[in-house]
This record gives C-alpha cells, sequence and structure tokens, in this order.
C-alpha cells in the first residue's frame, strides 16, 4: 500500500502503511457522500477519507473491483515493461489489502504468494501470509507456497512515517534493502524487480547492487500515483 493510501488515524509501529480490503461494486461510493463517522476521526484522516472517494483511481478501483488503487500503478507498470507472462511466479511483498495480487492472477500468473504484516482477504489462487516478512523462514514459506524461483518479485512495503526526515528515509531504505536481497537470492535469471522508493530519496548502495545484478534499472512514476505525491517505483530489468 502506498504513501497515496495511507489511513493515518494513529500512527503505528508497523513496517506497512495499508488500509483494510474494501470490495468492487459497480456504482462504488459516490463523491459528496456524508462520511458517517466522520466525527469520530481525526482531521487527517476525513481528509484521506475525502481524498479517497474524490479520486478517480480510487473510484476506478472500487467499481472495478480492485482492492486498491495500486492495482493500476501495477498495471502501467506491466504495461510498460511486460513484467507478468503467463505461468509466471509472482511474489508479492507488503501484499495488503492485496491489489497487486489481483492484477498479478489477473495477468495470468500462474503461482502467486503474498505476504503482510496485517491480515488479507483472501484470494482465490493466492497463497496469502500474515507475518512479518523479515522473520526466519517466512521467505522459504513464500518460495515453497509457488513452487520455485520467483519471475517477478513486487514489493510495495513503506514505514509510516514519524515526520523526522532523516530517519523516515533510512526506514524506507531498509525495506528497499531488505526485498531486493530476497530478489536477488531467489530470482531466477531473467526475473524482474519493481519497489516503491520516493523521489529525493537517495536509494544509494541498493541501487549500485541493483544495477550490478540487472541488466537495466528504471525509475517509473505512474500516472495513476498521485500529483503530489513523492512515491516513485524502481524497475530492475532481466537479473543476471
Amino acid at each position: 500500500m502506498s504513501e497515496d493510501e495511507k489511513p493515518a488515524d494513529k500512527p503505528q509501529e508497523r513496517r506497512r502503511m495499508v488500509r483494510l480490503p474494501t470490495g468492487g461494486t459497480a456504482s462504488g461510493r459516490k463523491v459528496g457522500q456524508k462520511i458517517k463517522t466522520a466525527d469520530k476521526k481525526t482531521l487527517s484522516s476525513q481528509a484521506w477519507i475525502k481524498r479517497q472517494l474524490s479520486d478517480q483511481w480510487s473510484e476506478r478501483a472500487r467499481a472495478e473491483g480492485w482492492r486498491s488503487r495500486a492495482a493500476f500503478k501495477l498495471m502501467e507498470i506491466d504495461d510498460r515493461y511486460r513484467l507478468i507472462k503467463r505461468g509466471s511466479r509472482v511474489i508479492d511483498l507488503g501484499a495488503a489489502p492485496g491489489g497487486w495480487v489481483q492484477v498479478a492472477l489477473d495477468r495470468g500468473a500462474a503461482a502467486v504468494a503474498g505476504v503482510d504484516l496485517l491480515m488479507i482477504e483472501p484470494i482465490p489462487g493466492a497463497t496469502l501470509i500474515q507475518a512479518d516478512f523479515t522473520d526466519p523462514g517466512v521467505d522459504q514459506q513464500m518460495l515453497d507456497a509457488i513452487g520455485g524461483p520467483p519471475d517477478l518479485v513486487l514489493s510495495d512495503m513503506a514505514h509510516n512515517t514519524i515526520g523526522h526526515r532523516q530517519t523516515d528515509h533510512l526506514k524506507i531504505i531498509a525495506l528497499i534493502e531488505i526485498a531486493a536481497d530476497f530478489a536477488i537470492r531467489t530470482l531466477r535469471p531473467g526475473g524482474n524487480f519493481v519497489s516503491k522508493n520516493f523521489q529525493g530519496g537517495d536509494a544509494g548502495g541498493v541501487l549500485t547492487r541493483l544495477r550490478e545484478e540487472f541488466e537495466t534499472v528504471k525509475y517509473v512514476k505512474p500516472e495513476s500515483s498521485r500529483k503530489g505525491s513523492a512515491e516513485v517505483f524502481l524497475v530492475a530489468l532481466n537479473k543476471r
């Protein structure tokens, strides 16, 4: 889940910023509807809810049945680089609420596993694990779930920010490093890796390592990312 979709009631010590899964409907919830629980929300939460209801990508996600607007980000990246091939094995780190898992299955992946600190509502065809990805054995559990080396590793992991620029940056880079290390260790030759980053955040050593391990490394900002968001994605193509 991206910083765009952060439900900011209270900062929590989690590695992920996630919304609980929601289903899509043909009409979605219309702009201008009263927020019934607004009186119980903080001002920042009310602003987030209103922004979600007025956002074209969030409304489209609800209408089409995607669990989050993040689904469109992966679609855009995949349209450009053809990462998800029929029969692919895919692992999604920080998968809640499941939008990227949905996209991977919809585009022909044969085996998909997702992991998150929060529970993910079941998605037919996918293995979804509630766990801390950094705990011993969880990485192997993911590999066992898809039956072999992945063709694609995705990471939408992100810490809740605390407002201290240097600390937030270090936490973001740490998650990228963890995801990149897993991808480098497990991807089959020719495999691909996608990870969230933020503009202005120096990925430093991890970027250098990715360039050593993959033929091409690019930064991508999907159109479906909010205009004012610093969110970008690192896309590493064709593992050596």
